[in-house]
């Protein structure tokens, strides 16, 4: 009797555990990426490895390390950062409806583990989802991230310094690569991106900014602009 309440216990656990799996292993080259980035940056391999730990936001520290590596300061970053993750509010208000009744703290610990991957999964379940099955998918994608994380900085401290400096124009690289697929699909991203560089060029060269409030200015303004000529355009269908 005890051996059957405690399966019935621990199932949603490993229901969460094997949804995580596919997780895990798209993480492991996009971590392993950053982590070697992340050298060729300048941080240490602790340094690394604790941003993965705290942060946990795949884009938001690949746009750290491209603002580290132009001298930014560090409210800039945190404040660019909190704007491109707004979006994890409305996620984790979205999963609470399809969330049971458990201990706030339970959920607000899962809640950490929320990124575009883990939500996907757990909104897309059949019926509720438990702390328990959060625990158990967030646990395969948060540790593939960490532990990843810090081989790719192990695997980037082990090549030649020529091409450990090279590695830095794949981070530019990997924001086209982003960038473009999002572009064939919507012109408001067109917009948004075109925007976003005309203001950010403005902001450096004309009214003479620095390198992080310049970014992050242009992101607000770019979207604010974009946001509004779109409601503008849906008022007018109207």
């Amino acid at each position: 009797m005890e051996t059957t309440w405690t399966a019935r216990k621990m199932a949603p656990f490993r229901q969460g555990v094997q949804a995580g799996v596919a997780i895990a292993i798209g993480y492991m080259p996009i971590a392993l990426t950053f982590g070697l980035l992340a050298k060729t940056t300048g941080l240490t391999l602790a340094e690394t490895v604790l941003m993965s730990v705290v942060v946990f936001a795949g884009a938001s520290q690949y746009i750290a390390l491209s603002l580290l590596s132009v001298g930014t300061g560090i409210f800039e970053i945190i404040l660019t950062t909190f704007v491109l993750n707004i979006r994890h509010f409305l996620m984790s208000a979205s999963l609470n409806e399809k969330a049971e009744a458990d201990a706030l703290w339970k959920k607000a610990l899962y809640a950490f583990g929320i990124t575009d991957e883990t939500f996907s999964v757990a909104a897309m379940k059949e019926g509720t989802v438990s702390a328990s099955y959060m625990f158990g998918l967030i646990m395969m994608a948060y540790g593939s991230w960490v532990v990843n994380s810090g081989i790719g900085y192990a695997v980037g401290a082990s090549l030649p310094e020529s091409l450990q400096e090279s590695m830095s124009v794949a981070l530019y690289a990997m924001f086209i690569g982003l960038l473009v697929p999002a572009l064939k699909k919507e012109r408001k991203t067109v917009w948004l991106a075109g925007l976003a560089a005309v203001f950010n060029s403005l902001g450096t060269l004309v009214f003479h900014l620095s390198k992080g409030w310049s970014i992050v200015l242009a992101t607000l303004l770019s979207a604010v602009v974009v946001e509004w000529l779109a409601k503008k355009g849906e008022n007018e269908d109207e």
